[in-house]
């Protein structure tokens, strides 16, 4: 049984990363992100990142943290609405931007983590995001084809995982994550606890250890993106 845990998230990275290569990375907003992760590629200095994520962080936490330092040029993402160095790098044309569908955004990762090169969605036709794609009707209905994604390297945030790299995500931090892990060439997952294999049930494993190459286990950092209270 191959060894997939990493003692540190530096170490998880190590012979991994390379400039211009691309990176998908799970979470929504900040919820569900490998924030330790992004940390420890931030440090390893790679330059001329494509990311692809739901979306970019916050200025200070997550995908931001590597805008800041400039080592992305490329955003895939479906919403990029938290995030003002992401905005001022765009608006002076020096930062890419591939916006995509948040279902079809998901579903081009899952199906390029299942083997599926392409598939033929009604989503954005009529709309800059059907420009300069193949259309084809299906039952009378107009439909364009989006090609399926495979990252050289995803990065994901689990709950638990077991020693061979079966994953469970905790309610809601679930969102992208799977989809993410499937589509990554090499997939490295942060999780708060490794159990031994054996005891998770398996039908309650989200993302089974084929698709997880290496695991390391950290402290989160849970922060909130936007508070909300109600009156006391």
């Amino acid at each position: 049984m191959p060894n997939k845990k990493y003692a540190t998230p530096t170490e998880a990275l190590e012979g991994l990363t390379s400039d211009g290569m691309t990176v998908a990375v799970g979470g929504f907003g900040l919820c569900g992100i490998p924030e330790q992760l992004i940390l420890a590629l931030r440090d390893s200095g790679v330059q001329s990142l494509t990311a692809i994520s739901n979306n970019a962080g916050v200025d200070d936490w997550g995908l931001g943290l590597l805008l800041q330092s400039r080592q992305i040029c490329r955003m895939v993402s479906s919403y990029v609405g938290e995030n003002a160095e992401f905005e001022r790098q765009f608006l002076a044309g020096e930062l890419e931007l591939e916006f995509t569908p948040q279902g079809t955004l998901a579903e081009r990762m899952r199906a390029g983590g299942a083997g599926i090169p392409g598939f033929y969605t009604r989503t954005g036709v009529g709309t800059v995001v059907a420009e300069g794609k193949e259309h084809r009707e299906f039952d009378g209905l107009t439909h364009i084809l989006e090609e399926g994604i495979r990252a050289d390297l995803a990065l994901v945030k689990a709950w638990r995982a077991d020693e061979v790299g079966n994953l469970v995500f905790a309610k809601t931090a679930r969102n992208f994550n799977p989809a993410v892990a499937m589509c990554g060439a090499v997939t490295v997952a942060e999780v708060e606890e490794i159990v031994p294999v054996g005891t998770l049930d398996p039908d309650q494993i989200h993302i089974p250890g084929i698709y997880v190459h290496r695991i390391v286990q950290t402290v989160p950092e849970k922060r909130i993106e936007q508070r909300t209270t109600s009156p006391s």
